[in-house]
């Protein structure tokens, strides 16, 4: 599995809700990542989606405690056990985790890598991703070149697990 996700300077990832901001190339690299692929997200996050609806052109898997929900478009389940079942379903598929917090930290410890956006900001937010450059167990092995969005500057940056 590979977490994607934009974070600002102290890794928040989102407030009330949302993104903290939305840059058209981070959106673009997302699509690329991702389209013909399986994500894996939180109901939470699938309700951010335009109109809750699911993206296309790929599989979308929602985590959700809740027992009866249900989702158009959507493979829903309910805990990690049921999603790495689930996943043996597309063997020949990359996994990407897309959010939010709470599935980011759950499922973290089944990633191989992060792909994440850093944004040189610091945004009022109320939700987090671990700090993957205190973390002993990830190193950066990709730093990506400085990009602006008018006056936003971030980098594609690329985690990945180390063996300690």
């Amino acid at each position: 599995m590979i977490a994607v996700l934009s974070a600002d300077k102290n890794w928040a990832i989102g407030y009330k809700g949302d993104l903290l901001v939305k840059i058209p190339n981070d959106m673009k690299m997302f699509r690329k990542l991702t389209t013909g692929n399986v994500i894996v997200m939180g109901r939470k996050t699938l309700e951010s989606f335009p109109n809750a609806q699911p993206l296309p052109n790929r599989v979308n898997i929602v985590m959700t405690q809740n027992p009866d929900y249900q989702a158009k478009g959507c493979v829903i389940v309910h805990n990690t056990e049921e999603l790495l079942e689930e996943l043996k379903n597309y063997p020949d598929k990359q996994v990407y985790v897309v959010g939010g917090e709470s599935i980011y930290r759950e499922l973290l410890p089944y990633c191989k890598e992060a792909y994440v956006t850093r944004i040189d900001y610091e945004y009022q937010a109320d939700r987090y991703f671990p700090n993957l450059d205190e973390m002993e167990d990830w190193e950066m092995y990709e730093e990506g070149e400085e990009e602006t969005f008018f006056s936003i500057e971030y980098f594609f940056n690329k985690y990945r697990r180390v063996n300690k």
